[in-house]
């Protein structure tokens, strides 16, 4: 069997676990799993019970590795590896890189945020930063977005490390764009219409990453803040991640840098992030001060 080596760098829940390395991902007897889920464990931490992120957002805290090395194992078209399309990893090997801890909030699903909403699209990366500036929260760095998909164990999907078309929007047939179509502002609309293939959010429940996050393989490209990019030349800042429905990578680490600050698609979305807040100050009274000693009389 030929075996590709890929090492991945930068450029980009509820969990059941399943045990403690890669290799003893098998369901527990008796689990009730989705049959379009892709086994997987998770050393991710779950989710609070008391969340410290806003409503709608999920907090993720871990260690980011900026090199992983990556094997694939068998591709989706054999006659064509540079199409990057992997039918199924091995288990994740060696971080390459320094670790990086890491502790932010990030949107649930896909702008606007909202279950059984389909994701907004056609935004180009300004307009996307400016939605999420005015919401008070920002554009996700390449680094948080990459953490929030692949959890702890540094999966090359959400779900695991078996390609699946049923567990997340994707590898739907492409339909070529109508260039003059889409150009002219009176007939986006309908190209967008005729285009369309989303799902809403959160509508495959198996679509989750370790940390609880929707979606964030397929459905809609995510433009996210490139932290090696430039804002006048290639590799630009305004990153793409996550991939969309059609036949494309759809992994957590891979991402598109090509794209300047004005480029949009019909493909095209994202979500926002922002640091934890910080705990509140307690409203709670100070207690007394205890009372000075009375004096002591003299010569007693």
């Amino acid at each position: 069997m030929q075996r590709f080596f890929v090492t991945v760098l930068v450029s980009g829940a509820a969990v059941i676990s399943f045990g403690s390395t890669p290799s003893q991902a098998k369901p527990l007897e008796g689990t009730d799993f989705p049959s379009s889920a892709g086994a997987k464990l998770s050393s991710t931490p779950p989710e609070d019970v008391t969340p410290s992120c806003p409503a709608g957002m999920v907090e993720v805290e871990g260690e980011y590795c900026p090199v992983v090395e990556q094997f694939c194992t068998r591709q989706v078209d054999p006659k064509h590896p540079e199409r990057d399309r992997c039918a199924e990893f091995a288990p994740t090997g060696r971080c390459l890189g320094t670790p990086v801890h890491k502790r932010f909030c990030i949107d649930r699903y896909e702008w606007p945020n909202q279950a059984g909403a389909k994701p907004n699209v056609a935004m180009d990366w300004n307009e996307a930063k400016s939605q999420c500036d005015g919401a008070k929260k920002r554009l996700c760095a390449d680094s948080e977005w990459t953490l929030a998909c692949e959890g702890q164990e540094r999966l090359p999907y959400p779900y695991g490390y078996v390609r699946n078309a049923d567990a997340c929007n994707i590898d739907k047939p492409y339909i070529v764009p109508d260039d003059n179509k889409w150009a002219n502002l009176r007939t986006r609309p309908e190209e967008i219409a005729r285009l369309d293939q989303r799902d809403p959010s959160g509508a495959r429940e198996s679509c989750v990453s370790p940390y609880g996050v929707h979606d964030m393989t397929g459905n809609v490209d995510e433009w996210v803040m490139n932290e090696k990019g430039k804002e006048k030349e290639k590799p630009y800042v305004s990153g793409l991640k996550g991939g969309y429905w059609g036949p494309v990578r759809d992994r957590c680490r891979p991402m598109t840098t090509d794209h300047n600050q004005w480029h949009t698609g019909y493909q095209i979305g994202f979500r926002c992030c922002e640091d934890v807040p910080s705990a509140p100050a307690s409203t709670e009274p100070a207690p007394a001060a205890a009372p000075a000693p009375a004096p002591t009389p003299a010569g007693t």
